[in-house]
């Protein structure tokens, strides 16, 4: 993931307290490389959930294959919680080939952690920063 991107997550994430924030990531789905970031609106407008804006889902997806990408995750903040999926987030978790980005807010410092989650299985992964 490019060091602006990064930023640009966890700005986001803090802009969106006291509700939690998300977004959606696209780059190329073969080799994970995050290339670009689509801040979205929480439909669910909640501290606890999170619901991606359709309209911005639509807006993403379409903005990521006019660019040669696609998208392969969503990220999202925990406001009270570690940086690791929920059952709530497991059961929410829409495509197994998917990149799940949280951030935890609750601590003075964010933290930032990837997971794969397929049937229920959580996995984590590697999070590289690059600078570009």
């Amino acid at each position: 993931m490019p060091t602006t991107v990064f930023g640009e997550i966890l700005a986001h994430c803090l802009a969106g307290l006291p509700d939690e924030a998300c977004g959606l990531i696209a780059g190329d789905a073969a080799s994970g490389s995050v290339l670009r970031w689509y801040p979205t609106r929480n439909a669910a407008a909640s501290a606890k959930l999170y619901e991606v804006d359709p309209r911005d889902l639509l807006r993403a997806d379409r903005d990521a294959e006019s660019s040669g990408t696609e998208l392969i995750g969503v990220v999202h903040s925990h406001t009270h919680t570690g940086a690791y999926p929920s059952p709530t987030d497991v059961v929410q978790a829409p495509d197994p080939a998917w990149h799940y980005v949280l951030v935890s807010l609750r601590d003075t410092h964010p933290a930032m952690r990837s997971y794969r989650i397929v049937g229920g299985r959580i996995s984590e992964e590697l999070l590289a920063l690059e600078s570009r």
